[in-house]
């Protein structure tokens, strides 16, 4: 009996390690096939939004950006979800830019597109009461954005919070502006032909081609470095206003444009 349980024993202990090594290749391959497609994907809507761009001219009326944030630099360009895929468009080659990401696995694609752009990418998520989000690694974006704005680079910043109120600025933004005194632009891009993700939380816009875009940069917002939590809430008011005006703005100028 002891022998023909040795016996048993070997095939019992093979067959297991064969499962894992089924089970291991099969993940790998996931990964790999996961991690193509992000590749793909992030490639052709960078390619996509090249295209758009090329065919769009800018509606009259729309700022000076350029001269705007080449003035203004390195400075905290704060813009809405929903209305920011068009934001590496209005960037001055010259001047470098980091932009602040949510973690999630959404926005890998994203943090693809941006860096083919030139645009260097920090990951982590602004707080819906307070500055920072527990767990979503924002006080590290905030000391990330904060070194990137000492060394030179403006920060292009989506105020309002994942999955929270849309197009109402967080505290996130109001702290990077207190802790480093570089302003707030406030800023939107519209084109006038577009397409409007009606089911999404903040309503993405997805640019299209063959249109008018409008490009507006409102007057820039400072922060005191001594603001208490009163202050802050009322910058963060404040913020809220200039970056809904600019889109308003933009959208009417997309949209009377000849």
């Amino acid at each position: 009996m002891a022998g023909e349980t040795a016996g048993q024993a070997v095939p019992l202990k093979r067959s297991w390690l064969q499962a894992w090594q089924r089970r291991w290749r099969r993940m790998g391959r996931e990964v790999v096939r996961s991690r193509l497609a992000t590749m793909v994907a992030g490639a052709a809507i960078y390619r996509g939004l090249c295209f758009v761009r090329a065919t769009q001219k800018e509606a009259p009326g729309s700022s000076d950006w350029a001269r705007i944030l080449d003035e203004e630099h390195p400075a905290i360009v704060g813009l809405w979800h929903g209305q920011h895929l068009l934001a590496p468009f209005f960037r001055p080659a010259k001047l470098p830019y980091a932009a602040l990401l949510s973690r999630n696995a959404d926005a890998e694609i994203n943090a693809m597109i941006v860096e083919r752009f030139g645009i260097a990418t920090v990951r982590g998520s602004g707080g819906r009461a307070g500055p920072v989000g527990p767990g979503k690694g924002g006080a590290r974006a905030l000391i990330a954005l904060r070194r990137f704005l000492a060394n030179g680079f403006g920060v292009c910043m989506i105020a309002d919070v994942p999955k929270g109120t849309p197009r109402k600025a967080g505290l996130g933004i109001v702290m990077l502006a207190r802790i480093t005194g570089r302003p707030v632009l406030p800023s939107a891009a519209v084109t006038s032909r577009r397409y409007v993700v009606a089911s999404s939380w903040d309503k993405t816009t997805i640019p299209l081609p063959f249109g008018r875009i409008a490009v507006v940069v409102g007057a820039p917002i400072s922060v005191p470095a001594d603001a208490d939590d009163a202050m802050m809430e009322s910058k963060r008011r404040e913020i809220t206003r200039a970056i809904e005006a600019a889109n308003e703005a933009a959208e009417r100028l997309a949209r009377d444009a000849p």
